[in-house]
């Protein structure tokens, strides 16, 4: 990806999750998947329900997070992501999601959450 950083920030209504130098970052909105490197023009993006965001460390490792709903707001600069809940894919479990996925009725907050947390497990399993 790209050699310039830029800052990242996850906040979700009751936690920080990250604050950080990045390179690159993919999140879903309603307008479709944004990949965003740094010098990106500005941008005011809504985040999908059932969602995740990937963010690329400076140092070159990646973290993936599950998120549900919320805004993306992009500067020059940063990157700030604004979500209603997010969690990180590294501390959920495959069964447990596809469990609560199948029991839940579709389109329900269940279903969506689920939706999104495996998600987060497939990218993070692209990029492990």
């Amino acid at each position: 990806m790209a050699d310039t950083a830029f800052h990242v920030e996850v906040v979700a209504v009751d936690s920080e999750l990250y604050s950080g130098e990045a390179t690159f970052v993919i999140a879903q909105t309603t307008e479709g998947e944004l990949g965003i490197l740094a010098n990106h023009e500005p941008l005011l993006g809504q985040l999908i329900q059932g969602g995740f965001v990937l963010i690329e460390e400076e140092g070159g490792s990646r973290k993936v997070a599950a998120v549900q709903g919320g805004f993306l707001s992009v500067t020059g600069e940063s990157v700030t992501i604004l979500a209603e809940s997010a969690e990180w894919a590294d501390d959920l479990d495959r069964t447990t999601e596809e469990e609560a996925l199948d029991l839940a009725e579709e389109g329900s907050d269940e279903y969506l959450r689920a939706q999104s947390r495996l998600r987060a497990l497939d990218e993070l399993g692209q990029v492990k």
